[in-house]
């Protein structure tokens, strides 16, 4: 059966079939004349999921599929991983409460216990958490209140292309997408993220990343330089969203010396770099800075809701019921979230995860080579990204292409007919994006790459197609 149009609206006035009330076609017609517009996934993934194990997702339609989107990278182990059901399980029956607030739990107990385990010494040693609600952004502002309350300040110190999510405090220190635009909020600070490819400054490389700290420096020290005093520094040890974009190491380790210095604290947004993702255990860990706040959610809760902010004992000024949420207790969240953490350090998956990416990145810088659609392709560990541009196109001052979002978008859908999930980021929404679970094997590696490798040479090959069409004329002016 052929997968139902990419954009999950035109199929809202079409008849029912027989029967269609229960398939996959009904569902997502129902979806469409239901749900907001706002949905984003359902339009570029019109499959409806109907079992999954590991790196595996079967649709209503009897397709079965390679996930490389893993939740927005909340599967650390995959869908559905044995370990993470069998500590559910084991707490639904054992008859322990499953909503409990903020009250102490053993599975609460374990789970924080597990949880200090993997960070740096130098912060679990003097560290505090606090269980916020269910989902990243509710960490993010929970970090921002805490730092703001603890120096008496409400500038925000935030990263052009960066992504912390919806609500109003993480979407002002976001720098935006194309689906959307950043908040003009007063405080906020926007400064430039090393990114090569299109690089700011013009330069790239270890220049660039100078550059940037010394601009941020020159702001914070300049009486004139109209940056509000700065209650926290937010950064993302690799920016998802924003494009796949890894700090360069030492760049991150400046921005400790700049901001220790002025007593301004550090919180790395570790919502999607977190639990080995990237080759180590935390993104930050590759660099060596201990952060004074970790904003954590995503893979901590095993594939289920949770989200915390762990960071330093003397930033610990709130008073009781300063920050708090109804379902920051979530019992089965932190039994699967304990067992992923402690499965992810007994297998050693993050090195796991740094091997098999390094060779994903190798095989696709080759790919490469061989279609000059490919303009860049970067990542860290299991987090990998692909930005397509317009070869055809003039290149700028600074020898780029320009994004080329619609073939991004048609290698999407390349890749979704040949069975692999992958979606889309970048600040033009041109970064094919590659986020497979950490149990990925070394064939699972091979099918992703031969899948994608054919969606791109797929899709070139259309775009090609259709710019002849468009424009018959043979480019040498010879006669036809």
């Amino acid at each position: 059966m052929d997968a139902p149009s990419a954009s999950g609206d035109e199929v809202s006035g079409a008849p029912q079939a027989p029967g269609d009330e229960v398939s996959g076609e009904g569902i997502l017609r129902r979806q469409a004349a239901r749900e907001s517009a706002a949905r984003t996934y359902a339009r570029s993934l019109p499959i409806v999921p109907v079992r999954a194990r590991g790196m595996t997702v079967e649709g209503a339609d009897g397709r079965r599929y390679l996930d490389c989107l893993s939740g927005a990278g909340s599967l650390a182990l995959g869908h559905n991983h044995p370990v993470a059901l069998e500590a559910i399980r084991s707490v639904l029956d054992s008859g322990a409460p499953l909503h409990v607030l903020d009250l102490a739990t053993p599975v609460k107990d374990a789970f924080t216990t597990a949880l200090f385990e993997t960070l740096p010494p130098a912060l679990a040693d003097r560290a505090k958490v606090q269980f916020c609600g269910p989902a990243g952004t509710d960490a993010v502002e929970a970090a921002l209140k805490l730092t703001r309350a603890a120096t008496g300040r409400h500038g925000l110190l935030a990263f052009s292309g960066a992504y912390h999510g919806m609500t109003d405090g993480a979407h002002a220190a976001s720098g935006g997408t194309p689906a959307r635009p950043p908040a003009a909020v007063p405080g906020v600070t926007r400064l430039p993220y090393p990114y090569d490819y299109r690089c700011p400054f013009g330069v790239g490389g270890r220049q660039a990343a100078e550059l940037s700290a010394r601009l941020t420096a020159n702001l914070l020290d300049d009486p004139a330089g109209g940056v509000e005093p700065p209650a926290a520094m937010l950064v993302e040890p690799v920016q998802g969203e924003g494009g796949v974009v890894p700090a360069p190491d030492e760049w991150l380790r400046r921005m400790r010396e700049i901001t220790a210095a002025r007593g301004i604290p550090l919180v790395a947004d570790e919502v999607q770099t977190g639990v080995g993702r990237t080759g180590a255990f935390w993104g930050t860990d590759h660099s060596g800075v201990v952060p004074d706040v970790m904003v954590m959610s995503k893979a901590i809760g095993g594939s289920l809701p949770l989200a915390v902010i762990v960071y330093r004992d003397d930033l610990d000024v709130w008073e009781p019921g300063a920050h708090a949420g109804t379902f920051r207790g979530n019992q089965l969240a932190m039994a699967a979230g304990t067992a992923t953490l402690r499965y992810v350090t007994a297998n050693r998956l993050a090195e796991r995860a740094g091997a098999v990416g390094a060779v994903m990145l190798t095989r696709l810088r080759s790919l490469a080579a061989h279609h000059s659609c490919v303009g860049d392709v970067r990542g860290r560990g299991l987090m990998i990204g692909v930005e397509l541009v317009d070869a055809e196109a003039e290149r700028d001052e600074y020898g780029a292409l320009p994004a080329a979002p619609g073939l991004a978008a048609a290698v999407r859908a390349e890749a979704l007919r040949r069975g692999l999930i992958v979606e889309l980021g970048g600040r033009h929404g041109a970064v094919v994006r590659l986020l497979p679970p950490l149990t990925i094997t070394d064939e699972q590696a091979e099918a992703v790459l031969d899948r994608l490798a054919d969606a791109i040479d797929a899709a070139e090959r259309t775009a090609r197609r259709d710019r002849r069409a468009a424009d018959p004329t043979p480019c040498d002016g010879a006669q036809r």
